[in-house]
């Protein structure tokens, strides 16, 4: 007789490397780096960031963005989004101090507002809602580049000192731990690119593991500096609820929006799902950069953010798919031939991006 088993519902994905990280945050709680091996992990995590964008560099084809620039106007749509509409609703939550949120978590979920949209999960929720795959890719890809620059100039214009604002210190520090990486990866990819793809599943776990070494540095920082005292249940009660309405507001104006703009139905779903997200592996990097000690306030909204966009997204995408396609050939997008018969992935499978 077979044991009755316990199975989380399909459109609920807890993503394990969220639990991951959790158990990075309550390791450094417990066990914060201070001293002399504070500066070592802090050497590490610096290097860890580096190596994180010469990956980002190395792996973006040039060729596939270069070819992606002809659906432009959904491309637009989508930095518009995470570049512009984002930022302005990051900016209105100053409203919410100090009623619901102090001074310092209103600034994470305005750091929240400018990253960069994902890129795995963007593309495995428009996959599964049978949307437009190919500019999903596309407009990831375009964001996450376009992020190296934008985040950082507009961290500091936005968020003043708080993001070290227009220092010449913070401009080398943004130079040398993001852009130059990066650009060595692009230079190199030509080299280092089939070793890449021959060995992506070792290097996500590189990818990862200096992730958790970045939080578990930041959050030991804030541990040390005292910081913690901040958050009570009540405020974080408030950050989950004002979180909720920014996640419901983009997921809205994309899709409704790009309806108006004349969209057809795949890129429209593309526009959603790339335009309504948010990256943790960028956000979490950059934060450390733009922050230092107090970065661990500064990603707690990313972080809660990110599981909640999943969560939500993963509820869309289910119905989407189970949407009729029109028969008049609508389905069939600017790129290519409608992707309702495509196979789509897990978003269990993908990093959380």
């Amino acid at each position: 007789m077979n044991r009755p088993t316990l199975r989380l519902p399909s459109w609920l994905p807890v993503d394990l490397y969220i639990l991951a990280i959790i158990g990075t945050v309550v390791l450094a709680v417990l066990l914060p780096v201070s001293g002399t091996g504070a500066e070592v992990a802090g050497g590490a995590s610096t290097g860890a960031v580096a190596l994180l964008f010469f990956l980002y560099g190395a792996r973006l084809s040039t060729a596939e963005a270069l070819d992606g620039l002809k659906h432009w106007r959904l491309h637009l749509t989508v930095l518009a989004c995470t570049f512009a509409v984002f930022p302005l609703l990051g900016l209105a939550s100053r409203g919410l101090v100090p009623y619901v949120l102090t001074p310092q978590l209103q600034e994470g979920l305005l750091f929240l507002c400018l990253v960069p949209s994902t890129i795995q999960s963007s593309i495995a929720f428009t996959s599964i809602a049978r949307g437009n795959v190919p500019a999903a890719i596309c407009a990831g890809s375009f964001s996450s580049l376009a992020g190296i620059l934008l985040t950082p100039l507009l961290a500091a214009v936005l968020l003043g000192n708080s993001a070290g604002g227009f220092s010449a210190e913070s401009l080398v520090q943004i130079v040398l731990q993001l852009l130059v990486p990066f650009l060595a990866g692009q230079l190199l990819r030509r080299w280092v690119g089939g070793f890449l793809t021959r060995h992506r599943t070792l290097l996500g776990y590189v990818d990862r593991g200096s992730i958790l070494l970045v939080v578990y540095t930041a959050f030991s920082e804030g541990m040390v500096a005292g910081i913690w005292h901040q958050v009570t249940p009540l405020r974080l009660g408030g950050l989950l609820a004002a979180e909720a309405v920014l996640l419901a507001a983009m997921l809205a104006l994309s899709w409704y929006g790009a309806k108006r703009l004349g969209f057809a139905r795949p890129d429209r779903i593309a526009i959603q799902f790339a335009g309504s997200k948010k990256s943790l592996a960028a956000g979490l990097p950059m934060a450390s950069v733009l922050f230092g000690a107090h970065a661990s306030l500064a990603v707690l909204p990313l972080m809660l953010f990110h599981q909640m966009q999943l969560m939500v997204c993963a509820v869309i995408a289910k119905r989407r798919s189970l949407d009729p396609l029109p028969e008049n050939g609508a389905a069939r997008d600017a790129t290519g031939p409608a992707r309702g018969g495509a196979e789509a992935p897990s978003h269990r499978d993908s990093a959380p991006a």
